[in-house]
């Protein structure tokens, strides 16, 4: 079984929300809300990995300093198994602009299970619910 790792962040703004991404047509699982991040490409850190994903996604910057570890999923899925590292950041330049089609939504934490998001983000809502 294939093992993907997968970087991922909770973009947290000034009010205490959350950026959630909605995945668009012709990707996987689209339709499914999820937080901002991508693949760890071979030689990248999770850190750089995001910084790389949210300067391709959304037209931010952030720094590995402003990227604080908070949680992790591992997910069995039907034809691999994800490993996806969850960072807090409260930090960026820019405003976040989706660049690849993707509908955005600044979410509050204990609004989360209104978006449906992915199996493997589902346990992080109460980690983020609870650590908001």
């Amino acid at each position: 079984m294939k093992s993907v790792l997968v970087s991922a962040v909770a973009l947290i703004d000034v009010e205490g929300r959350i950026l959630l991404a909605q995945r668009p047509e012709g990707k996987a699982m689209a339709g499914l809300w999820e937080f901002p991040g991508g693949k760890v490409e071979v030689g990248e850190t999770p850190e750089a990995a995001l910084i790389r994903e949210l300067r391709e996604e959304l037209a931010i910057d952030t720094w590995a300093s402003c990227l604080a570890p908070l949680t992790f999923a591992s997910h069995q899925y039907d034809d691999f198994h994800l490993l996806m590292p969850l960072f807090a950041c409260r930090k960026w330049e820019g405003i976040p602009v989706a660049q690849e089609g993707q509908k955005l939504a600044w979410v509050r934490a204990q609004d989360l299970r209104e978006y449906p998001m992915p199996a493997a983000d589902l346990p992080l809502i109460p980690i983020l619910r609870d650590w908001l």
